[in-house]
C-alpha cells in the first residue's frame, strides 16, 4: 500500500480557483475511480470533482466555504500500487448546483386510489420529508409549524392549506409560539457556494453600475388573444407558450435598434463591446438560489424554438444538470417573478451587462380606451440600465420599442 495525494485538478474554462461547497468523503471512505469527491463552486458554476483513483480516503484538506487553488492538494489516499501524485486520468468534472435542504416546487406525487369512504382519510407521516406545495411550506415556516406533525389528506398524504387549517384549529402550533415564550437562540448559516457567488456579484454591480430604472405599462390584450390561438393549434412536439418568448423575442427586434443596450462594459480596459448576437439571461429561481440560464442566439431563433430552448435551459439550472456553457455569455437579461410579479421593481443589473428587463403579473385592469372604461389585459415593464453607458432616454427608447412590438404583437414575426 501506498499514498497516494489527489491536487485539485484543472476544470477549465479559465478556473484558478474553486471554494469547497460540499465534501462527499470523509477519511475512512473508501472510494472508486470516477466517484464524486467534492462540489467546487468556480466563478462559473459549481463542478463536481471525481477520483481519479480506487483507494480509501486518508485525509482531507480544507472545509466547506475555504478557497482551494487549482493544484493544491485536496485528499491523501491510501492505494495499491507505488502511489505518487500523477493521476491515472485527467478527472473530467462535470457541473452540478450546490444542494440545498429544503427543495422547491416538489415533484408531484405518483396518485394513488382514494380511500373508500367520503371524507378524506389524514395520512400520518412516515418519516421522510411531507408533500406539500412551496406556499404551504412557506406558510408553515411563518407560523413555526413542523410539516411532519400535520397529517395531509391529500395524494400520498399531501398537506393542503385545510390540513394547515384543521391542524391549526386543533392548537398544533409550536408550544413557544402559542404561550409566547421568547426565543433567544441565533443560527449562524455560513454564505458559501453559490449564495456567497450571488452575494459578490450583486455587490460589485451595486457598486459600479450607475443603475437608472424605467418602469412602464403594457397593454397585452391582442398578444393574450395571439398566445391563445397559436396553444390552441400547436403540434404535439411543441411548448406551451408562456407571455416570455414573445417578450424575448420583441426584445431582440428592439436592441437592433438600440445596440448599446446588447452590450458588456468593461471598466478595466474603458471598452463597450456591442455583440451583435442576442444572449439571453433568463434570472431563474432555483433550490439552491438565483441562476442565470443562457438562451444562446436568441436572435436565430423564432417563438416556438425559444419557448422550447427556454423550457430547457431553466429546467437544467432547476434540475442541477446546466453545464458552464449554459450558465455564461449572456449579453442581456430578463428577469421574471411570474404570477407574483407585483406591480414593479428595480432589478439589478447582471454584471458585466448594461441592462436588464423585469416582466411582471399580467392582470386585468379597467383602463381608459378611446374615451371609454374597458377591461385590458395589463403587464408591467420594470427595467435598470447603466448609466455610465446608456442614457436614461435611450433606456427609455427600447422599452417603449418592446412596449410597442407587445402591444402590436404581429410586428415581432416582421
Amino acid at each position: 500500500m501506498a499514498k497516494y495525494v489527489f491536487n485539485l485538478p484543472d476544470v477549465g474554462e479559465g478556473i484558478v480557483e474553486g471554494e469547497i461547497v460540499k465534501w462527499n468523503v470523509k477519511p475512512g471512505d473508501t472510494v472508486k475511480e470516477d466517484e464524486p469527491l467534492v462540489e467546487l463552486m468556480t466563478d462559473k458554476a459549481t463542478v463536481s470533482i471525481p477520483s481519479s483513483v480506487n483507494g480509501k480516503v486518508v485525509s482531507t484538506t480544507g472545509k466547506p466555504g475555504d478557497m482551494v487553488p487549482v493544484g493544491a492538494e485536496l485528499i491523501v489516499f491510501e492505494v495499491k500500487g507505488d502511489g505518487g501524485s500523477k493521476p491515472k486520468s485527467k478527472p473530467k468534472p462535470e457541473p452540478v448546483a450546490e444542494p440545498a435542504p429544503d427543495p422547491e416546487p416538489e415533484p408531484k406525487p405518483e396518485p394513488v386510489a382514494p380511500p373508500p369512504v367520503s371524507a378524506p382519510v389524514p395520512v400520518a407521516s412516515t418519516g421522510t420529508k411531507p408533500l406539500a406545495s412551496p406556499a404551504v411550506r412557506r406558510r408553515a415556516r411563518e407560523a413555526g409549524i413542523d410539516l411532519s406533525q400535520v397529517s395531509g389528506t391529500g395524494p400520498a398524504g399531501r398537506i393542503s392549506h385545510d390540513d394547515m387549517d384543521t391542524f391549526i384549529s386543533g392548537g398544533g402550533r409550536l408550544a413557544a409560539v402559542q404561550s409566547g415564550v421568547k426565543m433567544t437562540g441565533v443560527e449562524e448559516v455560513p454564505v458559501i457556494g453559490l449564495r456567497r457567488k450571488i452575494a459578490e456579484k450583486m455587490a460589485t454591480s451595486k457598486r459600479s453600475a450607475a443603475h437608472f430604472s424605467y418602469f412602464e405599462e403594457v397593454d397585452i390584450t391582442a398578444l393574450e388573444s395571439l398566445r391563445q390561438h397559436l396553444n390552441s393549434t400547436r403540434a404535439e412536439n411543441q411548448p406551451k407558450l408562456t407571455y416570455l418568448p414573445f417578450i424575448i423575442q420583441g426584445l431582440i427586434r428592439a436592441v437592433r435598434k438600440f445596440p448599446q443596450c446588447n452590450a458588456l462594459y468593461d471598466e478595466e480596459k474603458g471598452i463597450v463591446f456591442r455583440h451583435q448576437a442576442v444572449h439571453v439571461g433568463i434570472s431563474t429561481q432555483t433550490e439552491d438560489g438565483l441562476m442565470v440560464p443562457v438562451i444562446k442566439h436568441a436572435e436565430a431563433r423564432d417563438v416556438w424554438d425559444t419557448a422550447n430552448e427556454l423550457v430547457r435551459v431553466t429546467t437544467s439550472a432547476r434540475e442541477k444538470t446546466a453545464t458552464i456553457d449554459e450558465l455564461t455569455g449572456s449579453t442581456i437579461t430578463i428577469t421574471s417573478l411570474g404570477a407574483m410579479g407585483g406591480l414593479g421593481a428595480t432589478p439589478i443589473i447582471n454584471h458585466p451587462e448594461v441592462s436588464i428587463v423585469s416582466i411582471h403579473a399580467a392582470r386585468d385592469r379597467a383602463v381608459v380606451k378611446d374615451g371609454e372604461i374597458v377591461v385590458r389585459k395589463m403587464m408591467n415593464l420594470a427595467s435598470s440600465f447603466d448609466h455610465r453607458i446608456i442614457d436614461g432616454y435611450d433606456g427609455a427608447l427600447l422599452i417603449q420599442e418592446l412596449k410597442s412590438m407587445l402591444e402590436h404583437p404581429a410586428t415581432i414575426f416582421m
